[in-house]
């Protein structure tokens, strides 16, 4: 059995994020970026696949934690003769990419230990590891391909079964590889008395470059506290949930790459959507959909720089190609990200097969323009003032619109079925087309604002004929189709129309009806309808529930919306984290973890019901 999800925390330098577990070990490591190679892949395999489990010997863990609106990691471990801290941190944005794990003696004795298992790119490349000198002290270091680690601190060893692998110099805890030999387990022990601390540092570097020197643990950590405790103090934050809310805006600030701005939807890949199933897809990358509700609840929430900085990484990803606008690409903008199968890892529990890459990325999906120009639309009315470029690149987008507009799509939830007119999607384009007459109207840019004007008018006739069922009192997932989508929630947030409309009332009635469970959570649609072309299931989506709170909760249901998010809220770890989806039948978060869009479900499920209390 694979460690529950919940039971992992996450650490973020804003260049990558690795998973440690509540046991002390780190399954899911990438460097130097979020979407580089694994050099920790166990969460997708076993321990041999790649981890670093830091224990303390005949301990149990008593209590872990974030240090205050931060990503430090402080684990307490108790044992029959001490209790010892672990605090895990990665500095974040430095010219460097480091992970630091201190180890300080509390009370009594106690004995820690380590078990380092080192696997490049996805445990494919076996690295070549010996001990060099570095400022006097012996470190490891570890070679494959293009990369390279160097690990600082008191030194480990190989274990018993490689010791045929040994340097033939016979220094104390040396390793080196050989062909043929297997990939090195090195491991340790070390005794602490009360008041010790011992630090050890994982650093990445390119493997053609001199190897850095250690870091100063002392100052790393002081200077990532500051850093993450300055960020979290220009937050505003009013609301009924106000712990979960500040974490969930911290994990949308942890997965911003810090150089270029992207935001990747996860940090993780390939973590199922139905455990032992075949719908397992690679998050680490930048949808322009989440990065552009991420905008939202940015200004929302006293962060109008930021949204300023995702706003030029899309000026630099778009370019001067809007005619082929991608509805997501590389954390710098990359466009090619082609789905490859890693079969030599077995999966999170077996669920196979393990994807890197994400084939959607060829996708045409009609919402998107919509969510980027709303978007950017609330940081205009923000008071961010159009430059050229920004203003320029709109139109640009609303020209792709037009050249689109009677173009089928995949829908919101990328499906690899056949191609279908997705209300969700519609309405979204007539929001972009809304936006860029406001635009226009009411911050006077210049624009083609009549046929802009002609374009949405014709939609909305469009739409309430083709996606509006009055059989049902509903509008419909597809025009071809009677089925419901949970993504129709989202029609009132666009100023479609009003969320106590009779239509959308109606809408909500067929979502409840339909799509919810025993539990009382909503799927995303029914996968047992075919429209999707995958096999299996998956199991209820967390953002499709918080939209059903807002729903409630705008629509006068205000006590049914309390009750959900109550619920919602529940299933969010010791540490606030969300991953994709939740199974409440085995008490389980599933899915991709932790989930951007999840936690931008929560942070305006929240607004919401603080906004009508």
């Amino acid at each position: 059995m694979s460690t529950h999800l919940e039971d992992y925390a996450l650490l973020s330098d804003l260049s990558t994020g690795p998973l440690v577990s509540r046991d002390g070990s780190i399954d899911w490591l990438c460097l130097p970026r979020f979407d580089s190679p694994a050099v920790f892949s166990a969460l997708l395999g076993g321990p041999d696949d790649g981890r670093w489990r830091l224990s303390a010997v005949d301990g149990e863990v008593v209590e872990r934690r974030y240090l205050p609106q931060t990503f430090v990691l402080e684990t307490t471990w108790q044992t029959p003769t001490g209790r010892v801290r672990v605090t895990d941190f990665l500095p974040p944005v430095t010219d460097r990419a480091d992970l630091v794990r201190r180890v300080e003696c509390l009370e009594g004795t106690v004995e820690v230990e380590h078990d380092l298992r080192l696997r490049f790119d996805y445990a494919r490349a076996t690295p070549w590891v010996r001990v060099v000198e570095r400022e006097g002290r012996p470190a490891l270091l570890s070679l494959a391909g293009p990369d390279g680690v160097l690990v600082n601190g008191p030194l480990l060893h190989r274990t018993a079964s490689d010791d045929a692998d040994d340097d033939p110099t016979g220094r104390p805890g040396s390793a080196h590889q050989h062909e043929g030999a297997r990939a090195p387990r090195l491991t340790g022990r070390f005794g602490l008395e009360a008041g010790q601390v011992l630090d050890w540092d994982l650093t990445w570097f390119p493997s053609h470059e001199a190897p850095p020197g250690p870091v100063d643990a002392d100052r790393a950590l002081a200077q990532t506290l500051e850093f993450w405790t300055d960020w979290s103090a220009r937050l505003t934050v009013d609301t009924g949930h106000d712990p979960l809310v500040l974490r969930s805006l911290l994990v949308l600030r942890a997965l911003t790459h810090a150089r270029t701005g992207g935001i990747v939807a996860a940090p993780t890949a390939s973590l199922p959507e139905d455990l032992g199933g075949s719908r397992n897809w690679d998050y680490r990358f930048v949808w322009l959909r989440d990065a552009a509700l991420t905008i939202e609840v940015a200004i929302a929430h006293g962060l109008t720089r930021g949204a300023q900085l995702w706003r030029d990484w899309l000026l630099r990803a778009v370019a001067g190609d809007a005619d082929d606008i991608r509805i997501m690409y590389g954390i710098a903008g990359e466009r090619e990200l082609d789905e490859k199968e890693l079969d030599h890892l077995d999966g999170y529990e077996g669920s196979r097969p393990v994807r890197i890459g994400n084939g959607a990325a060829d996708q045409y999906q009609a919402d998107v323009v919509g969510e980027v120009m709303i978007a950017l639309g609330e940081l205009r009315d923000a008071g961010v003032a159009e430059d050229r470029y920004s203003w320029g690149l709109q139109k640009n987008l609303l020209r792709y619109c037009e050249a689109n507009y009677d173009r089928p799509d995949h829908g919101i939830w990328e499906m690899r079925g056949d191609l279908h007119m997705f209300t969700h999607g519609r309405v979204m384009m007539w929001a972009a087309f809304d936006r860029g007459i406001r635009a226009v109207e009411d911050h006077g840019l210049d624009g083609p604002v009549e046929r802009w004007r002609e374009l949405r008018d014709r939609l909305r006739a469009e739409i309430d004929t083709r996606g509006f069922d009055e059989a049902t009192n509903s509008y419909t997932q597809t025009y071809d189709g009677t089925e419901v989508d949970a993504s129709l929630l989202q029609l009132p947030h666009t100023g479609y129309l009003r969320h106590d409309d009779p239509r959308m009332l109606g809408t909500v009635a067929r979502i409840e009806a339909d799509l919810r469970d025993e539990h009382g959570l909503l799927h995303r649609y029914r996968t047992d309808a075919g429209l999707d072309g995958l096999e299996g299931g998956e199991h209820p989506f967390l953002i499709c529930n918080f939209w059903l709170v807002e729903q409630y909760a705008h629509s006068g249901r205000v006590d049914d919306a309390e009750a959900l998010m109550d619920q919602l809220v529940g299933y969010a770890n010791d540490l606030g984290l969300l991953s994709e989806e939740y199974d409440a039948e085995a008490g389980r978060l599933i899915g991709n973890f932790p989930q951007a869009f999840s936690h931008l479900g929560l942070i305006r499920a929240a607004d919401a019901l603080a906004a009508v209390r």
